[in-house]
């Protein structure tokens, strides 16, 4: 049996964009990928943004079944190690604590959507993070991860973060 590759999604609350590609990477391939997410300590949401809840059941995908969470719980000695942290949140990609095992790391920026007031427009934008991270994670779930060239593999992960 191959060992599933570890992915993290890192955005600043965990309450919409690390939530939506952490439980659409999983629905895509839950066999060969572990998938995480989690925000930066002192910022994190008590619940799921409603937005990302209604975007993911339109698309038929459950939610994570674990509540939002910070980077410390995933850092600490006795958590296992993953293989890509992807961060979705440019702003939390400097403040980012030293991940076990070194993995390979990407930035994937998406607008902050959440803070917003109109819960509407809050929803359709939403609806539409969804689509371009569903593209993006198909292309990483296509790529040859066993046996290929770590250094290959790392350059089309980073690669996916300028698709539009």
């Amino acid at each position: 049996m191959q060992k599933r590759i570890g992915v993290i999604f890192v955005s600043r609350r965990n309450s919409l964009r690390s939530i939506l590609a952490e439980a659409c990477l999983a629905h895509l391939d839950p066999k060969r990928f572990s998938v995480s997410s989690c925000g930066q300590p002192g910022h994190i949401a008590r619940e799921f943004h409603p937005a990302a809840v209604a975007a993911l059941t339109s698309a038929s995908i459950p939610p994570p079944e674990r509540a939002p969470r910070s980077w410390d719980e995933l850092v600490r000695a006795n958590a296992s190690p993953a293989d890509f942290v992807i961060t979705l949140d440019a702003a939390s990609a400097s403040r980012q604590p030293s991940w076990p095992g070194q993995p390979d790391a990407a930035l994937w920026a998406y607008p902050d959507i959440a803070g917003g007031n109109d819960l509407e427009t809050t929803a359709h934008d939403a609806v539409q993070m969804l689509f371009s991270l569903r593209r993006r994670l198909e292309l990483l779930v296509s790529l040859p991860m066993q046996g290929a060239d770590r250094s290959a593999v790392r350059s089309d992960v980073r690669d996916l973060g300028y698709m539009r």
